[in-house]
């Protein structure tokens, strides 16, 4: 049995001078290697992070550290606990002050620093200090519920929401906290306090009304990107237009819950994976029992979660998932490539008559600053439910190329819009595109 931690002493008034054996900037970050100029005070690392830090002997290492330091964090008072958080909250409200998406910290990779992603861009931020490996794995390990430690030491990886006061709201972010070379990681993403409306994205009327529960009450909606291309964003917002228009019942079902939609006009039910529920398919299969009308799925990313998803929509439900693909015909393809060969043909079927609309979407560097929005969007019409069935998903694109009357477009045709209004050079049309040589072909 391993000896408990020893006791830390409580917080001084005055903490001492951050250690020179912290972390100093690499070459190649771009930045300057002068003496580091005197620290914030809410940039000087907490005295009691510090003493929990230096417990472990370099004999210790892997889980068998990060559990020495939890065992000390229990000998903490409530006081010095709140310390070592409101110090962790410095960075999310720095975060916010400067309109970063994303904060990364911990691990040998940040070589010490709190890293912010702004405007597509990620980042050191010198001016929040440095830290030692281990400073960063008490800080994060005191963020924890100690069912969230169960889960975290179990999977090797925790999904998590984290909610911060600030200015009489709640400021909720998506966190991920993960081992990386037996230390602990976090990447932590801000969820928009306000819902984008519908009508900001520039939807075509048919698809926006395809997307309304009040006129199209079944079928599978789909919104597609890589990470940080705003499905969520866009997911809320569909949610958020249904919410204020329809007197139902909304059943979201996601690993963690980001925006916390308040029932308006529909009554709307959040149910997080690991806290609420067992899994994705626990919640879908659950669902069919509480009178759903609209069924939001957080990712489908497995056959399992796949089959719930169409099962559920196949009862006549209206749903709406995530995908991690970069276009509609890619999205189409993946579902169908998750079963087994002998299974495809059954899944190409029960796809092409439940799916309703995917919107593929990139967000690209604007012009004078920011980032925005550019979406392909297949509307299913009874010419895209055949090539589905036949195995032809390449005739999808030429479809989507060719059915603007039905609310469709391509990634490149949108491309081509944000180039003629100026919103986005030529250079980065053509960085973003998927078909460079369809874009080139409508740039010429």
């Amino acid at each position: 049995m391993q000896p408990s931690a020893p006791q830390i002493q409580p917080l001084t008034t005055h903490p001492s001078v951050p250690s020179t054996q912290r972390h100093r900037p690499p070459t190649g970050y771009g930045l300057s290697h002068p003496a580091p100029a005197p620290r914030a005070p809410e940039a000087v690392v907490p005295e009691a992070c510090r003493s929990l830090a230096r417990l472990a002997s370099p004999l210790v290492q892997g889980d068998d550290r990060l559990r020495l330091f939890l065992r000390a964090l229990e000998d903490l008072d409530d006081a010095q606990r709140l310390t070592l958080r409101q110090h962790v909250e410095v960075w999310v409200g720095q975060m916010l002050a400067l309109g970063a998406s994303d904060l990364d910290a911990g691990g040998e990779a940040t070589v010490g620093f709190v890293w912010f992603r702004i405007d597509g861009d990620k980042r050191p931020r010198q001016e929040l200090g440095t830290r030692t490996i281990d400073e960063m794995n008490v800080l994060l390990l005191n963020l924890l519920t100690e069912r969230q430690q169960q889960v975290l030491f179990a999977e090797r990886s925790l999904d998590f929401s984290y909610q911060l006061q600030r200015e009489g709201k709640a400021q909720r972010f998506r966190a991920t906290l993960y081992f990386d070379a037996e230390h602990l990681a976090l990447n932590m993403r801000a969820i928009a306090a306000e819902i984008r409306p519908l009508k900001s994205m520039r939807f075509s009327p048919v698809v926006e009304r395809g997307l309304m529960f009040r006129h199209v009450r079944d079928g599978l909606t789909l919104v597609t990107g890589v990470t940080g291309s705003g499905k969520s964003t866009t997911l809320d917002a569909i949610v958020d237009a249904n919410n204020r228009d329809v007197a139902g019942h909304i059943i979201i079902i996601a690993k963690p819950i980001e925006y916390v939609h308040p029932s308006q006009r529909s009554l709307v039910r959040h149910r997080e994976v690991g806290r609420d529920v067992g899994s994705f398919k626990d919640g879908i299969t659950q669902a069919l029992r509480q009178d759903p009308d609209i069924v939001v799925i957080g990712e489908i990313r497995d056959p399992v979660t796949i089959s719930a998803a169409l099962e559920i929509t196949d009862s006549g439900h209206k749903v709406f998932s995530t995908l991690h693909t970069s276009s509609a015909v890619e999205s189409i393809a993946r579902i169908i490539a998750e079963y087994p060969p002998n299974e495809q043909t059954r899944v190409r079927h029960r796809l092409a008559e439940v799916l309703r609309c995917v919107i593929s979407q990139k967000l690209c560097p604007k012009v004078g600053g920011g980032r925005i929005l550019a979406k392909e969007v297949l509307w299913m019409t009874p010419s895209s439910r055949a090539a589905i069935k036949n195995g032809n998903e390449a005739e999808i694109y030429q479809m989507m190329w060719e059915g603007r009357r039905e609310g469709q477009t391509t990634l490149e045709q949108d491309l081509f819009g944000l180039v003629q209004q100026r919103l986005i050079t030529p250079e980065t049309a053509v960085d973003y595109a998927n078909n460079k040589r369809r874009l080139q072909q409508l740039m010429t």
